[in-house]
């Protein structure tokens, strides 16, 4: 993790990231604990907000001063720090399996992607299917072809675990047949670099 994220945003923001994942900070307190000018760490702050990584969170008045900001990391900041959901998910879906058969495990897969879809629909359609998907941190293209319309995701937040459980994709296929309103087929690849995919009818 931390060459990845080093190489990612170079390794004095990669050490500011990491002080602001465990506590809010101000200027002062991340240029003491970096061993940086106070302008030195504000250009850091400054790239790192307009990426959307940190921002403002707030003031802090110390006694006899005036307030000073206080920076903290956005959602999708947090998101730049490897989370445990893919072994996790992958061992819940092998229990259930076991316990309750394959056939249970993809009926509780796709009511969850049809919650999922229900609860975030505002529209419906493929366009509102892609939209869906990027809300959840993915890439989409919609590719309109002779056949019909075809949902290419790219990034798919389930696809770390696909390579071991395929039935996963239901989750997703559910996510679209709810929004679309539509029959649709999974055509995911799977592999070293799996990708989701859905054919959807029009």
């Amino acid at each position: 993790m931390a060459n990845w994220l080093d190489a990612l945003t170079g390794e004095t923001q990669a050490r500011l990231l990491r002080l602001l994942r465990r506590s809010r900070q101000t200027i002062t307190s991340l240029a003491q604990a970096l061993r940086l000018t106070d302008n030195a760490v504000r250009t850091h702050v400054a790239a790192l907000r307009r990426d959307g990584i940190v921002e403002d969170v707030g003031t802090q008045r110390d006694t006899g001063g005036k307030p000073a900001r206080m920076y903290g990391l956005t959602r999708e900041g947090e998101e730049l720090f490897p989370k445990a959901y893919a072994p996790v998910l992958a061992k819940v879906l092998e229990e259930i399996i076991r316990r309750e058969g394959r056939d249970r495990a993809v009926e509780l897969l796709r009511a969850v992607g049809t919650t999922i879809a229900a609860e975030s629909r505002k529209k419906k359609g493929v366009d509102a299917a892609a939209e869906l998907f990027r809300s959840l941190g993915a890439d989409v293209e919609v590719q309109r072809t002779r056949e019909g319309v075809r949902l290419q995701v790219y990034g798919c937040p389930l696809s770390a675990v696909t390579s071991e459980q395929a039935d996963v994709c239901e989750l997703g296929k559910a996510m679209v047949e709810e929004t679309t309103g539509a029959a649709v087929s999974e055509c995911c690849e799977r592999g070293e670099h799996p990708r989701c995919a859905f054919a959807i009818g029009v």
